[in-house]
């Protein structure tokens, strides 16, 4: 099946301004992967210390290079809800290897940090720069040169991009990524967000809301709104790099646990000493970097990966662009309501179909490649699947139903829930910014208002606390961007601009910095370039300044006479207080080097 015209040319786009840098990497690959792992003529000090801990079974295994080696890079910590069951994973995997005829180690660990801990306090500032850190402490894990193929264990927000730069570093490799699955419905996610309006209006007091907070968040697995973790698992399989049906499977099931070794033995069988050679960087082209971006607007996903995408691309040489997401978004349909979105989470988008029924519908319209590779073969029609337990533990694929079983949260394909995906680019005297609009209101898509300027979220809180924000504003958040502070979350704004909003102002966010998968009802346009600190257009905004915001033309404008805008000086701000702090001071070589937004605000590809 072809994909849709308009998906051809701007994926031949790509292909032609990636020409350069995807030839050099790709050079780079098949040269590496031409030389392979070959144990057996490392030094002997080299391989005893290699296999120092294995059993003799093993080291006699790896003392020649016939056998395959699998190497596991794991993000397990007992702290994030996520990541936690990922503990017993390496022992999974280590019996399915030795099943398989194979080998499997525990290559390295990688730091995996939570946004919804960090939000509004100080380590947020370093979650951004994690990403590119996992990169490296990936990378540090697999220089040993022991393996012929490798499994990644993340869930979470910065882990999987930084694994996937990782494992397109290394993608003379095979890869395959292996989920956690979301923890189980707990207080539906709706009622959260009520809960936290009712405590910025002082309506409730502390213990109400960590009592909603702990009915959500409750137990092992992801968060259960669409956030950047469960947008991570979609763009794993909709991208190849998971097991068919592998995403949404709770922790602690026999699915899971069956999935887990399935994709262990599989990671064994595409290593260069078979018959099915599936390197990652081979596999991943730029029809599998557009399929990502498409079911990132058919699910209505995190905003960002507007970053991540990017930067992830520039991984494996390819050159994606904002217009290249913008473009596709006029293309994609909305296909998905999960909170915050809509009222269900993703337990209740598996239900309905999830991302089997998902990619069916978009296979049936064209608008999906489904000529690319994947770790499960060729063509993205095998992913088109409903996944069961099978006998004897083992994993059952079924074709997908040809109805959803809930159209209020996964629709047919001839009923979407809107016609484009909602992520769009903005552009205008201010720079280039991003909106997600899936889950705004029409009516609020055009906002024109006068600006208040913030250069700290907390300013906005102790605001809203005095009553001066009750009219119609835009508020400008900036020295928020990755060479200012690190390019945190403001996630901590959307409870009170809500509230005003839900008070019947024109109210709307322009910011330099992040909002994160939670962006929700109030129009934002987040990640403004360049930068206020690079001498950005927002740095000359002043109190009182009509700003107009329109998501339709997707303009983003200061209306001020263009001569005096021109001529104003740039603001500058205190940033010391960022520079200390809960290890801040150790990040100060990335803050001096991150990128634009643009171009996926990374330390390597700039």
């Amino acid at each position: 099946m072809t994909a849709d015209n308009r998906i051809l040319t701007i994926t031949k786009r790509i292909v032609e301004r990636s020409k350069p840098t995807r030839e050099i990497y790709l050079d780079r690959v098949r040269s590496a992967a031409g030389k392979r792992v070959q144990r057996s003529v490392l030094g002997c000090a080299n391989l005893a210390h290699g296999f120092a801990v294995c059993s003799p079974a093993g080291k006699e295994a790896l003392a020649g290079d016939t056998v395959p080696n699998l190497g596991i890079i794991t993000s397990y910590n007992d702290m994030l809800s996520a990541h936690q069951p990922f503990e017993t994973y390496p022992a999974l995997i280590r019996q399915a290897a030795e099943e398989a005829g194979g080998v499997a180690q525990v290559a390295g660990g990688v730091p995996a940090m939570c946004d919804g801990v960090t939000q509004g306090q100080p380590g947020m500032e370093m979650s951004l720069f994690s990403r590119d850190l996992i990169a490296m402490a990936a990378a540090i894990g697999l220089t040993h040169n022991m393996f012929d193929s490798t499994v990644y264990l993340g869930v979470c927000d910065k882990i999987v991009p930084g694994l996937t730069i990782a494992a397109l570093t290394f993608g003379h490799l095979p890869a395959v990524f292996i989920p956690a699955g979301p923890m189980t419905s707990g207080l539906p996610n709706d009622e959260k967000g009520r809960i936290r309006q009712l405590y910025a209006e002082g309506k409730v007091g502390r213990a109400e809301l960590l009592e909603a907070e702990s009915k959500s968040y409750h137990g092992p697995g992801t968060c259960t709104f669409y956030g950047t973790a469960n947008s991570n698992q979609m763009l794993m399989e909709i991208m190849g790099f998971h097991l068919p049906g592998a995403s949404f499977i709770n922790p602690g099931t026999p699915l899971r646990d069956a999935l887990t070794k399935e994709a262990a033995k599989r990671a064994l069988a595409i290593t260069a000493l078979g018959n099915e050679f599936t390197p990652a960087g081979e596999m991943i082209d730029e029809r599998s970097i557009v399929n990502g971006v498409i079911g990132l607007h058919a699910t209505g996903g995190s905003t960002n990966h507007t970053l991540h995408l990017l930067a992830m691309a520039r991984a494996a040489g390819i050159k994606l662009t904002w217009e290249d997401i913008s473009e596709l978004s006029d293309v994609i349909p909305l296909l998905a309501r999960v909170y915050p979105n809509g009222l269900a989470d993703v337990n209740h988008f598996h239900a309905a179909g999830g991302m089997g029924f998902l990619i069916s519908q978009l296979l049936k319209k064209g608008l999906l490649h489904d000529d690319v590779r994947t770790v499960f073969g060729h063509g993205m029609e095998a992913y088109a699947i409903d996944v069961k337990l099978g006998e004897n533990g083992t994993v059952k694929r079924e074709p997908i139903p040809e109805k959803s079983a809930d159209p209020k949260v996964l629709a047919h394909i001839e009923t979407p829930f809107q016609a484009n995906g909602g992520l769009k680019m903005l552009t205008g005297n201010l720079g280039s910014s991003v909106i997600k609009i899936s889950a705004v209101k029409a009516e609020r898509h055009i906002i024109e208002a006068p600006a208040i300027v913030f250069h700290d979220q907390q300013e906005i809180q102790d605001a809203f606390k005095a009553g001066k924000l009750e009219k119609d504003f835009i508020a400008v958040v900036r020295f928020q961007g990755p060479k200012a502070n690190g390019m945190p979350e403001l996630h901590k704004l959307t409870p009170p601009l809500g509230v005003l909003q839900d008070r019947g102002f024109k109210v709307a966010l322009v910011t330099d910095g992040r909002m994160s998968g939670a962006s929700g009802k109030v129009p934002a346009a987040i990640h403004v370039t360049p930068e206020a600190v690079d001498g950005g257009a927002i740095a000359k905004i002043r109190d009182g300044d009509i700003i107009r915001l329109d998501a339709v033309a997707g303009t983003l404008e200061v209306l001020v006479d263009a001569a005096e805008f021109a001529g104003r000086e740039l603001v500058e701000a205190d940033l010391s207080a960022n520079e200390f702090g809960l290890g801040r001071e150790l990040f100060a070589s990335f803050r001096r080097i991150a990128g634009p937004a643009d171009q996926g605000a990374s330390v390597f590809f700039n």
